[in-house]
Parts: structure tokens; C-alpha cells; sequence
């Protein structure tokens, strides 16, 4: 059976070789001292830092790690061991102040992130039963979500609470990252990569919705290709995608499916591949009408328009 990686294969070095050429590029041309990067400890930020410092060199890169107090505990674990392998300060701040006094009007976050992890999967599976889609699928469709009277209470009371805590953190961070940014005449560049913003998986506005993200070119699949290439530690590759928001949500449950088998439809979108081509590579019908839902029901959030 065909997978993602033998659909998207990509020429690692030379890709490599492409984005770190465009990282000095932007520096130049913006005319600053070097690149700012939050650096979550996940795979897409720590390959852009790994490109970032082949690109400019050690002195011109800056890695932030914004701590919060709803992420994975180790997180920063893993940032300090991107940063020390690559001879990197790791300065360390926390957004933990601006997320409590948001968690106030997000009772239902708040009543999830006290439960065991193990216990989000059924919450959602129970959501989809009831609700017929993710919750994130319902944020991208809000106001038509909203007509009846019941699922106006669904997502006063659960989804608004949770899109909320989710889009928070990047938000923040990207206002704080901006503000360091050019107090020391630097750009921040983002690690945000094509598989979320053709879902929608981002925030406006926010740190992983950066207006220069070079890898933004590549799909998931494709990242982790280049991670390979890098030789970013194993610990970061084997690392499962996530927001860090919330401790047992990764990408996986947020949006329904992995990247691997999100990444095949994107890609068929994008070339008009047919649904009985698409399943030659494992997928149901079912699950490549779903990708096709979330790519059509986010559009407005990459064009900045509902």
C-alpha cells in the first residue's frame, strides 16, 4: 500500500539547502540583527531553528521558550535539548499570568485539564457522537453552529471556553516574541507548516500564523522528512504533533485523523486527485470527505475573512 511519504517525497538536502537561503534572504532585506523563534520543543519549531542557525549562524538566532502551565511538562526539556545541540541560549519566559485570568471564563477547559488524559479521547468521541464533528471542526462554522437553541448552550459552554484556551497561548506568545523582537531589532519567524493552514489549524494573529514562516511550503510528512535529514533528535521526531495546551490533546484527536492521512487529501485537493485514487493509499471514504470538509470549512481563516 502507498503512503504519504512515497506521495510527498521531497529532495531533503536540497529543500533544506532552498529554505535556509530564504531565511537569510528575509534577515537581509529586513535588515535586522538576526531571527527570533519560539521554540516549543515540537518538530516543526526545532527544524526551523536547526535551518535558521546553519542559515545565520549561532550569534544571529534567538530561541524563546514561553512556558504554560496547561502544556506538556516536558516540553521545555525537549527546547533545551534543541537548543544546547545546537550551541543555542535557551531564554525562558512564561505566559502563565495572561492564561489563568483567560481560564476564568472557560469553565469547561477548566473542569478537562483536571481530568486524566486518558479520559480526553472518549470526551471527544462522545462529542462527535452527539454533535457529528469535532469541536474544532465547530469552531470553523460557529455562527452556522449556532441556530438552534441547544447548540447555542454546546458551544457557550464548551466550545467558546475551549477555542479560547487553544488559541490563546499563540496569540500571546506572538505578542510577546514581536515586542522582544524589536526591542532588539530582530524578525520573528514562525514555524507554522502547510498541513495546518490548509486544515485551518491555527490562530489568527498568532505565533504559528507568522507573516514569514519558511517552512510554511511544506506539508507535515514532509517536515518530518527534513527532520530526518537534519538528524533532530529521535525524541523530537517520535514526538506526537500538538498545540501543548492542554496535556493529552495532539493534533491527532483535535482534528479526528493524523497527519500522515491528512496530508495524502491536501495533497489530492491540491491536484485534483480523484477519491478512488486517494484510495489506493489506505484511506476510507469517509475519512477523505472529512479532510475535504475541514479544508472547505477553514477557508475563511486563510484569507482573514469568515
Amino acid at each position: 500500500m502507498r503512503s504519504a511519504k512515497d506521495l510527498l517525497k521531497i529532495d531533503a538536502k536540497e529543500t533544506a539547502v532552498r529554505i535556509e537561503n530564504h531565511i537569510r534572504h528575509i534577515v537581509a532585506e529586513n535588515r535586522v540583527n538576526g531571527a527570533l523563534i519560539g521554540l516549543s520543543g515540537g518538530i516543526d519549531s526545532t527544524v526551523l531553528v536547526t535551518l535558521a542557525a546553519r542559515a545565520l549562524g549561532k550569534d544571529r538566532v534567538y530561541v524563546y521558550f514561553l512556558q504554560d502551565k496547561n502544556g506538556e511538562k516536558d516540553s521545555i526539556n525537549k527546547a533545551r535539548l534543541v537548543a544546547e545541540g545546537l550551541g543555542l541560549n535557551l531564554n525562558v519566559g512564561s505566559i502563565d499570568a495572561v492564561m489563568r485570568e483567560k481560564e476564568k471564563n472557560a469553565a469547561f477547559f477548566k473542569f478537562i485539564s483536571t481530568l486524566p488524559p486518558f479520559v480526553l479521547p472518549f470526551m471527544s468521541s462522545l462529542y462527535y457522537i452527539v454533535v457529528g464533528e469535532t469541536p474544532y471542526m465547530t469552531t470553523l462554522r460557529k455562527d452556522e453552529f449556532k441556530k438552534s437553541k441547544f447548540r447555542r448552550w454546546i458551544y457557550g459552554n464548551i466550545v467558546d471556553g475551549l477555542e479560547s484556551m487553544f488559541d490563546g497561548p499563540c496569540a500571546v506568545r506572538r505578542v510577546v516574541l514581536e515586542k522582544i523582537a524589536k526591542e532588539k531589532n530582530l524578525l520573528v519567524i514562525g514555524s507554522g507548516n502547510r498541513s495546518e493552514d490548509l486544515t485551518g489549524w491555527f490562530t489568527i494573529n498568532g505565533i504559528d500564523n507568522m507573516p514569514h514562516s519558511p517552512i510554511m511550503g511544506l506539508f507535515k510528512t514532509q517536515v518530518r522528512q527534513l527532520a530526518e535529514h537534519l538528524d533532530i533528535p529521535g525524541v523530537i521526531q517520535k514526538r506526537a504533533p500538538s498545540p501543548d495546551v492542554l496535556k493529552g490533546v495532539d493534533d491527532t484527536l483535535a482534528l479526528g485523523m493524523s497527519f500522515d492521512k491528512i496530508d495524502i487529501v491536501l495533497h489530492g485537493i491540491e491536484h485534483n486527485m480523484s477519491d478512488d485514487e486517494l484510495m489506493e493509499y489506505g484511506l476510507t471514504k469517509d475519512q477523505i470527505a472529512k479532510v475535504r470538509k475541514i479544508y472547505k470549512m477553514s477557508a475563511w481563516k486563510r484569507t482573514g475573512r469568515k
